[in-house]
């Protein structure tokens, strides 16, 4: 095989060995703070990769985390690819869990088969409608994505709050939920399926939805890469300018990728509300969408490392309650320092090792090149 050319380097050096090296780093720096806490970072370490991955029930809850990453990793890389930084996926998913509890509350009666499709639509619906304000902002006004984005998290957050408490609030119940769906809307677990098959995986939260997420993966490859729509908004990501010049509407095109991109943040809330809550109570979105920020950076905007990344950061979130049991000098004000860690090395810093390991193959290029 021909050496690559001394100014570019592999393709899996950029996708996959930087990213490892970011993650050796951030887990020895990790290993650091187990140390300073005086417990021993190998049997942290241990208790970490045995809670996420150790037992049946234990890869169940690292799949379910997962899958909401992967649905918000998707969601922060369609607008990353028109150049757009979307920091509302909490808000988005937030508002899509209202869409999913509307749809439920009021066909309780429905037969899951036909409730199912409606929720999935209403999700990405309210989840891509609370994204077009910003998108619409960001087009047409020049208000800048990330700070309406941002506001739009914490109106969302209010606006869920006063509707699920003064509205939709359970009759005769102090706890800010609605009421219960009807059984028969809730999503088929996966634990019922491996036991129809004689295997008992525990109890862990994964349904069916979970399938959805791969389905989105090949779906959002395939716009991205495969379609004129994705074309056009990887052309106006990299340069407004040269779209201009061809013709491609920049409005349209950021308007298009936040409607996706809210649209697929929105249907986190399927996942979670109809399979887990089976009731859309307050504040259940516990940080998912800023989660997908990293996982889409570490996944370099591509569905097949945004999958990767989510499994590795399911496993983070399975691993670390996993750590807080087993050792109690790990809190879990710890686990989140070391969820943390991970997230700025491989999301905030990840090019801080980059220059050095393409210097290195740069210069083995030219090497076997003389």
């Amino acid at each position: 095989m021909a050496a690559a050319p001394a100014s570019e380097i592999p393709r899996w050096v950029d996708y996959l060995l930087v990213p490892l090296v970011n993650l050796g780093v951030a887990l020895l720096l990790t290993g650091v703070v187990v140390v300073a806490v005086g417990a021993n970072p190998i049997e942290a370490l241990k208790s970490l990769v045995f809670g996420a991955v150790g037992y049946p029930e234990a890869i169940g809850f690292t799949l379910y985390y997962a899958t909401n990453f992967v649905f918000t990793g998707l969601a922060v890389a369609v607008a990353f690819h028109a150049g757009l930084f979307n920091i509302g996926c909490e808000g988005q998913a937030n508002i899509g869990g209202l869409g999913v509890g509307l749809v439920c509350l009021a066909l309780g009666q429905w037969p899951l088969v036909i409730v199912f499709p409606i929720a999935v639509a209403a999700a990405a619906l309210f989840g891509a409608a609370w994204a077009f304000v910003p998108g619409y902002l960001q087009a047409r006004r020049g208000s800048h994505i990330v700070i309406t984005t941002i506001m739009f998290n914490f109106i969302a957050s209010a606006l869920m709050t006063y509707l699920v408490v003064h509205v939709l609030i359970e009759p005769g119940q102090q706890a800010p939920r609605s009421s219960d769906f009807a059984p028969g809307l809730w999503l088929p677990m996966a634990k019922d399926l491996t036991r129809a098959l004689g295997i008992d995986i525990g109890d862990p939260p994964l349904n069916l939805f979970s399938l959805l997420a791969v389905l989105a993966c090949v779906l959002v490859w395939l716009f991205i890469w495969h379609t004129r729509w994705g074309y056009e908004l990887r052309t106006v990501g990299h340069s407004e300018r040269a779209a201009r010049y061809a013709g491609i509407s920049r409005t349209r095109a950021i308007i298009l990728a936040m409607l996706i991109s809210g649209a697929l943040s929105g249907l986190v809330a399927v996942n979670d509300i109809m399979g887990v809550h089976h009731y859309l109570p307050v504040g259940w979105t516990v940080g998912v969408g800023f989660v997908g920020i990293a996982v889409a950076l570490m996944g370099r905007n591509h569905p097949v490392g945004i999958a990767m990344a989510a499994l590795l950061f399911g496993a983070l979130n399975q691993g670390g309650s996993e750590i807080a049991f087993d050792i109690p000098q790990i809190t879990k004000e710890m686990v989140v320092v070391i969820q943390g860690l991970v997230i700025l090395f491989c999301g905030a810093l990840e090019n801080m090792f980059k220059p050095q390991i393409a210097a290195l193959f740069r210069r083995r290029a030219v090497a076997e090149a003389t």
